[in-house]
């Protein structure tokens, strides 16, 4: 059946007027002044009678076209879409340390940074995890939410556009990103709780260390995994010419692995755009998006309709009372 009331209930709401007609007493004959003058013409009497009904016609037609529109009369479409239900909370801790600013990174065939890269491939993933519920950690200097918990995966796709290196300080607060993540996830109950760590250095800075933070994760049954970011060679200008070094020195890439580790998830080693890429598609399937699948078919509302015919109705009456009265 493609016609349907969203709020069907109000209509049992049609027999009210005439349950209050019913209930209120009406007054005595003798209380009541007479509508008609008598001393009128026999055709005057009728006319205020007709005249009387068809106002009380009216009214009724208005007082149902009111229930119809806010019953939410609606078309549904033959066309079915799936909704897909899970259970899971998913939060990105991403590390936007001054070291994240390093062009050792590929994309597109040009030389950019790793925060850079990091934004174009975190977009890309985050548009593909609709049915998780998604939130968004910056940490450098201390641990920021950017974004709670929440199926809107455009608007964390808008705040990873936004991610620029030094917006939260230049240091690195691994063990920060970890208790605030877990302190986030802990607010709603989930299947699964799931926290991608995504750092290029080591821990300098916070409140807490990372393995106390890691610990207080695996308490609450949340699951890590970690990504160590940045290239292992990369060639620089210096005034002697061109050398080449190891950016990723500082990487703790022991930490990161134990991090892992403690809480069941895994460790991942990007050093270039083409690993990284592959790291959140191993994660697509290490962490499907899965669940009962529901289906709904997407309504037209047209409450509008009856709506205007009682305003219609509305703008007629008056009209309606101004004829040229007869003149005996």
């Amino acid at each position: 059946m493609n016609f349907t009331f969203a709020w069907w209930p109000i209509l049992f709401l049609v027999p009210v007027p005439l349950l209050i007609r019913f209930i209120i007493k009406q007054p005595k004959k003798s209380q009541v002044a007479p509508l008609v003058n008598y001393s009128l013409p026999y055709f005057e009497k009728v006319e205020q009678t007709q005249k009387k009904s068809s106002h009380r016609f009216a009214q009724w037609l208005i007082w149902l076209a009111l229930l119809i529109a806010a019953a939410r009369p609606q078309w549904l479409d033959n066309a079915t879409t799936p909704i897909i239900r899970q259970g899971r909370n998913m939060m990105i801790a991403v590390d936007l340390s001054g070291s994240m600013q390093i062009p050792d990174m590929q994309w597109n065939g040009q030389q950019v940074s790793r925060v850079t890269a990091v934004r174009h491939l975190l977009g890309h993933f985050v548009n593909h995890r609709k049915g998780d519920r998604l939130g968004l950690i910056l940490f450098a200097d201390h641990a920021y939410l950017q974004t709670p918990l929440t199926f809107d995966t455009t608007t964390v796709h808008q705040f990873v556009e936004q991610m620029r290196q030094g917006l939260v300080g230049n240091q690195t607060a691994i063990g920060e990103a970890i208790g605030l993540a877990t302190k986030e996830l802990m607010k709603l109950p989930a299947k699964q709780r799931v926290l991608i760590l995504m750092t290029d250095g080591q821990n300098t800075s916070g409140t807490i260390q990372p393995l106390a933070a890691t610990r207080i994760a695996k308490a609450n049954h949340v699951v890590i995994y970690t990504i160590g970011l940045g290239s292992t060679s990369f060639t620089q200008q210096t005034i002697f010419g061109p050398q080449t070094v190891n950016p990723s020195q500082d990487l703790d890439i022991t930490l990161l692995k134990r991090i892992a580790k403690m809480t069941g998830g895994e460790f991942f080693r990007a050093s270039n755009s083409q690993t990284l890429k592959s790291i959140y598609q191993q994660l697509d399937k290490l962490v499907p998006i899965k669940g009962p699948k529901q289906y709904y078919r997407p309504p037209h509302e047209l409450y509008f309709w009856p709506l205007a015919f009682a305003l219609l109705i509305l703008f007629i009456m008056p009209l309606g009372s101004l004829r040229p009265r007869r003149i005996s």
